[in-house]
């Protein structure tokens, strides 16, 4: 069954953050720059930022031992949303904003409980997107189901800050370990419990029995559930369940189970957590405090977001004449002021050369012609030189004069000029508390431009010569407040070059949690064409109906009356001149209504400068709230400066890049550099033919819930979580269009175009599974690349070994697979292999272990992969586990002679 979902209302309008620009650092052992923002649509509640304020006090004493006295809580900020009453001690927000904030304090997306979670999809030892916890966690008492509040947090805060992966494994809870016994997935193994199945429960009391063995996979049954005792002597591991008491520390290297099939092993290679945490870069020089005192309290302040203030410093230096420059800047500067930049903002301009003018000071764009009084002022001719400086300056003043606090507030810089004095007002920019959104134009803008943006949260872009790309960078630049509803939403963005007297066409579907504020921009260099566009229910717009700008900046604008209808809309353009001209399609739209939630395309670059060789991972995601949209056609397309681009088809099926299957994040390795300097990443995420469906089920990386536990041989139960369904987990979205910039990036020491040599090597393998069928063993993986995960490998080494530790540790010289029948599909395909173990022998009780590494065409070769594990048993008489009240945790395998899957990573 699957549940169709039509626009969902009320709950949770969140924007989820993209390209984060976490403030967190860290000083003398202490992190400093930490921002909790609370949604605006939570309901003012004094308890909450007290509840806020004791979590992080406990989570911080808890962090220090830890990490044996290595790290704590300093300094916190609070985000209070303008939706809540101003008070006395509410300060003025710098770059703290909801959209860039550590932890995030919002309701959830649907009723699906409240376990805290981090958003977290890197590889290993990757920084995390953010923390979330809802009202309902911070307000009641959870203590008996996660731990305390402060022990979550610091387990979250080990997702977000050191990029580990949890310890345990919801989908496969049990796995049978290299001594035939059934254990649960967890960390250490010397956390102690029991197996049984809930039969029947009436208030706070349950009917239990033992567990039972499925005959299909060997293991216990699905309903089988590990309770632990309450009274432990194992101090390991937060990232396991961080609840229990005794619980005070990471698993090391030697309490690590590396035989869990669970996600720290997958994607960390079976290390240990302290391990990673102690190669992160805030370890590298973080030696323990000296002494016994414990670290002082963290110190809180409560920032209360204000009007958005944006001021537009816009270059119009002698370099700005050039590729029309000037036109292009003025087309995508007025289409931010009339549909991209939210109602109720303060705007301002400033145009610079070799020193610089404001236009307007603030102005509030109403829901009138407001924006008229600053595009009138963009300018119309360029010349002299150029001073970024004077521009940023002038800005600030704009916004002074306002009776504005350049605190917050946000600017625009957008130059395509060298400025070697740029550095000259790096303190300024740091004092001045604004945030500087920094858009490069051409391959000649300053080569520091981006420091301004890095230093201060704010966006980087980079665009070449087509409009597209600076209508793309104008359009993600949206309010970081975190009220979704009100921010634009961009559904085409399309440069056509049309040869003289051709009609081209196009269609744009509009999704119903979408259609106010609706507006199609046509654009042309050289003669306005005739333009057609047509709503789903055959309504027509001709050429008369679209409004052409007074300033002659060659575009035509029409704003759709109402709400948008929906369905497909077609447009047919006509080049009516006899010469081929560009011409460019732009639709945006914002929220159906203040309590639909849209769905929503965020992408970014796993990091902002690279050095070749190093790969760089491109992340897409999109949602509806916090739910994941799956089955869609997910494209990046990475620009040069001089203008080469590479299209990628982005993947959401576990392998490769993508580190979680079906979670809604898009991700792929970018290889082919192209030279050095400044690359653009633009996404389209398209729902076709019905197949896109929204996910139900909880997050990745969270807090266990603990069922319940065992105290004096009695099982005590929590109340049960609220679940989903396996036949209502997913939910039809419509199709639907999302374009959205993911920023700009910069590559150093990448060879000329055209000269590179064979550096990469096709991608781990990290899905091998295995099982027994006869005398036969039946592999199964996702195919890597030729080059990490594109193209098709050469061949694969597949090698077997009855001991786990042979292939782990010496891989190169356990028994090799006969392969010669196999031949390598294409990256993301589904391999199937079958082969007799030679010369091993298959019996009652035999395990293998099985690994695989895939070879380059230049002999490269990838990492081992995950090491799978597949045992031929026969079934017992009695196959139930040891009764309610037995403490021995580990069972003893009784050999069965059924086929078994098992991977172990």
């Amino acid at each position: 069954m699957v549940l169709t979902l039509y626009p969902i209302l009320f709950l949770a309008l969140h924007l989820l953050p993209g390209v984060k620009n976490s403030m967190v650092h860290l000083n003398n052992n202490g992190y400093d720059g930490i921002v909790i923002a609370i949604n605006p649509r939570v309901p003012e509640d004094e308890k909450l930022i007290q509840n806020i304020k004791e979590m992080v006090t406990e989570a911080s004493t808890y962090l220090f031992h830890a990490t044996q006295r290595r790290v704590y809580f300093r300094n916190v900020s609070i985000l209070i949303p303008r939706t809540w009453k101003s008070k006395s001690e509410y300060l003025m927000p710098k770059q703290e904003s909801y959209d860039q904030a550590d932890v995030i304090v919002a309701n959830p997306y649907l009723k699906f409980g409240d376990d805290p979670y981090t958003l977290q999809y890197g590889q290993c030892g990757e920084k995390g997107q953010y923390i979330h916890f809802t009202p309902n966690f911070l307000l009641t008492n959870n203590l008996p189901i996660y731990g305390s509040r402060g022990r979550v947090f610091v387990h979250e805060w080990a997702h977000l800050r050191w990029g580990i992966f949890d310890e345990y494994n919801v989908d496969q809870p049990f796995y049978i370990s290299r001594r035939n016994t059934i254990e649960a997935t967890r960390c250490s193994t010397h956390i102690t419990g029991i197996n049984v199945v809930f039969k029947e429960c009436q208030g706070g009391s349950c009917i239990t029995r033992p567990c039972r063995r499925d005959s299909q996979t060997g293991l216990y049954e699905a309903k089988c559930t590990f309770i632990p005792e309450k009274s432990q002597a194992a101090k390991d591991s937060i990232m396991f369940m961080q609840s229990l008491n005794s619980v005070t520390e990471f698993c090391t290297a030697k309490t690590h189970n590396t035989e869990a099939p669970n996600l720290q092993n997958k994607m960390c290679s079976s290390r240990s957590t302290w391990d990673v945490i102690m190669d992160s870069d805030d370890f590298q020089n973080a030696s323990p405090m000296e002494g016994t005192d414990q670290p002082p309290d963290p110190t809180f302040s409560l920032l209360k977001a204000k009007q958005r203030v944006v001021c537009l410093v816009l270059d119009k230096s002698g370099s700005m004449s050039s590729e029309d420059r000037l036109f292009r800047m003025n087309q995508a500067a007025e289409l931010y002021l009339i549909q991209i930049i939210e109602k109720g903002s303060l705007v301002g301009m400033v145009t610079f050369e070799s020193s610089a003018t404001t236009q307007n000071y603030l102005t509030e764009i109403t829901g009138d012609n407001a924006y008229e009084n600053i595009t009138a002022n963009l300018p119309q001719e360029a010349g002299g030189g150029t001073s970024i400086c004077s521009g940023l300056r002038a800005g600030f003043q704009a916004i002074i004069h306002s009776n504005q606090s350049t605190s917050g507030s946000e600017i625009i810089l957008l130059t395509d000029g060298e400025d070697d004095e740029i550095s000259s007002c790096f303190e300024e920019v740091k004092e001045s508390g604004a945030i500087i959104h920094t858009i490069a134009l051409g391959p000649s803008a300053a080569k520091e431009l981006e420091t301004l943006s890095n230093m201060t949260g704010g966006h980087r872009f980079y665009a070449n010569k087509d409009i597209n790309g600076l209508i793309d960078a104008f359009s993600r630049i949206s309010s970081r407040s975190g009220s979704i509803t009100q921010q634009a939403i961009q559904l085409e963005s399309k440069a056509l070059s049309i040869t003289g007297r051709k009609w081209i066409n196009g269609t744009v579907p509009v999704d119903s949690t979408i259609g106010n504020d609706t507006f199609f921009v046509v654009t042309w260099t050289i003669q306005k064409p005739e333009i057609l566009l047509q709503d789903p229910k055959g309504k027509k717009y001709e050429t008369s109906d679209f409004k052409v700008d007074k300033l002659n900046v060659r575009s035509a604008r029409l704003q759709i009356p109402g709400i948008a209808e929906t369905g497909t809309w077609t447009y047919s353009l006509l080049n009516k001149h006899a010469n081929s001209q560009m011409l460019t399609v732009t639709m945006t739209t914002r929220a159906r209504s203040p309590t639909t939630l849209p769905v929503i395309a965020t992408a970014h670059m796993s990091q902002s400068t690279t050095h070749y060789p190093s790969p760089v991972i491109v992340y897409a995601q999109v949602s509806q709230g916090f739910l994941p949209v799956l089955g869609i056609n997910v494209t990046a397309t990475i620009e040069t400066e001089d203008g080469h681009r590479v299209i990628l088809e982005l993947w959401d099926n576990g392998a490769g890049a993508d580190t979680v299957k079906n979670d809604g994040v898009y991700s792929r390795y970018f290889t082919e550099y192209h030279g050095n300097g400044r690359y653009s990443l633009r996404v389209h995420a398209q729902a076709r033919n019905n197949m896109a469906r929204l996910s139900l089920k909880q997050q990745q990386n969270k807090a266990l819930y603990m069922p319940g536990y065992v105290e004096n041989g009695k099982i005590i139960l929590n109340p049960p979580r609220p679940e989903v369904k396996d036949d209502i987990s997913e939910a039809k979205v419509e199709d639907f269009s999302r374009l959205t910039s993911g920023g700009s990036f910069t590559v150093s020491g990448a060879p000329p175009a055209g000269s590179h040599t064979h550096v990469f090597p096709p991608g781990k393998i990290t899905d091998l599974e295995a099982k027994v069928k006869e005398d036969h063993i039946q592999l199964s993986w996702t195919a890597p690349g030729n080059v990490l995960d594109k193209g098709k490998a050469k061949s694969y080494i597949i090698r077997i070994s009855m001991c786990f530790l042979d292939l782990r540790e010496d891989f190169d010289n356990a028994a090799l697979v006969n392969t010669t029948s196999l031949i390598p599909k294409e990256a993301g395909s589904i391999e199937n292999f079958e082969f007799k173990p030679e010369p091993f022998k298959i019996e009652n009780g035999t395990k293998f272990y099985i690994a695989i590494q895939a070879i380059h065409g230049a002999n490269l070769t990838s990492e081992v992969s995950n090491i799978a594990q597949a045992t031929k048993v026969i079934p017992p008489q009695e196959s139930s586990a040891p009764a309610l009240g037995t403490k021995i945790f580990a069972t003893s395998l009784a050999i069965w002679g059924l086929a078994m899957i098992l991977s172990t990573f």
